[in-house]
């Protein structure tokens, strides 16, 4: 029997940042969420997000709990979501899903044959002009698609004495900007497109070769400015420049940086076709841009009356009222929690899933794999 959204109960594993999202995003939709954990009890409860429990085994141990968030640091995220599913728990992972494609197939086909529902944290789909974007492109408004193409760029590494454990490969993986937000390019893209990635051509910088690592321990986007600091040559990426060539049809062409001064969390994605074009600006959510050639541009503000029925099913509040960040994860995990509450995974689900989390690994891997070598490389799923 289905059971009601405002009766499944979360715990969230990690109390850093975007834990700290999870939580409230939960909270807003009605989902209790019962408990956290961290790297140790004190750290948790020292955050008062939510009860804290002694340990992640622990956590599992709560037979109360239907959902298990995965927001630690990116190596624990193979290990912890194994053993959820191994628990019986549904699962909501961040991205990415596992440091490596053999990771992340090894989590998608045991999430397939437990049955339960899995998610990878994609959450800028949820944005309802993303939404919007994506039925325009679905109606054939834009025509055919010829050129997908943007940038995210950020700035929070830009300095040298800026420091993340993202910046150490065993923690958060080969691959530094180009998994960390490049990743969510890629899926809205695809997402928003409706075609796949299938070949890719990267040029991979290291724009700051050491860095000034802090001699503790540094939260993500937390001020350290009087710590003690000892040098860190650098191997992960700052910049890529990234071509793709798309299923079927369609180019591509993506910038991503964590050193781009003045950009504080800028997704761009353009979709041009031979009727029309898109654009969209995560700094600028409410706002969709809309192309012409022989009438004038359009600016279409997110105004819920005017929206297609998927984007409309995304917005609660009224148009000029502005909606954000913190509003994708409450969406997201309403559709999520809308699969927990039938018991299974849709047969179509409408939120990302393990699959999507699988595609970055292996993209991220062609990506490597071209850097490396200088050529272009088929991306195999």
């Amino acid at each position: 029997m289905a059971r009601e959204i405002g009766e499944l109960k979360a715990a969230v594993a990690g109390t850093g940042f975007i834990g700290a999202v999870h939580v409230e995003a939960l909270r807003r939709l009605g989902v209790e969420v019962l408990g956290v954990c961290a790297s140790t009890p004190e750290r948790a409860a020292a955050k008062q997000l939510a009860p804290a429990y002694e340990s992640y085994e622990a956590l599992l141990a709560d037979a109360r709990v239907d959902v298990v968030h995965v927001t630690t640091p990116n190596h624990l995220h193979h290990a912890q979501v194994r053993a959820a599913i191994e628990a019986g728990k549904h699962v909501v992972c961040e991205k990415p899903l596992a440091l490596t494609s053999g990771e992340s197939g090894d989590l998608f086909e045991l999430a397939q044959r437990s049955g339960l529902v899995h998610c990878t944290n994609f959450n800028l789909r949820f944005y309802p002009q993303a939404h919007q974007a994506r039925a325009l492109v679905g109606s054939g408004a834009l025509g055919d698609v010829w050129s997908v193409h943007g940038s995210y760029l950020q700035d929070w590494l830009l300095y040298p004495t800026d420091w993340n454990w993202r910046l150490e490969p065993e923690k958060g993986g080969a691959l530094r900007a180009v998994a960390d937000i490049g990743s969510h390019w890629m899926d809205l893209a695809q997402w928003v497109s409706g075609r796949r990635i299938a070949s890719v051509f990267a040029d991979l910088e290291t724009a700051i070769l050491v860095r000034r690592r802090p001699a503790g321990e540094v939260e993500t986007f937390a001020s350290a400015d009087e710590v003690e600091r000892v040098d860190a040559p650098m191997v992960t990426e700052d910049i890529a420049h990234l071509l793709f060539r798309f299923e079927a049809a369609g180019v591509g062409a993506a910038v991503v940086s964590q050193v781009s001064a003045g950009n504080k969390n800028a997704l761009r994605l353009e979709v041009d076709g031979s009727a029309g074009a898109l654009a969209w600006n995560s700094e600028r959510p409410e706002d969709l841009w809309l192309g012409h050639r022989d009438e004038p541009n359009e600016t279409l503000l997110r105004n819920p009356g005017l929206l297609d029925p998927a984007a409309q099913a995304r917005t609660t509040l009224p148009a000029g009222h502005a909606e954000g960040f913190a509003e994708t994860f409450r969406e997201l995990y309403r559709a999520v929690y809308a699969a927990v509450a039938e018991g299974a995974m849709p047969a179509e689900p409408d939120f990302p899933t393990f699959a999507d989390g699988h595609t970055a690994n292996v993209l991220g891997d062609a990506i490597a794999l071209s850097n490396r070598e200088r050529r272009w490389v088929e991306v195999t799923t």
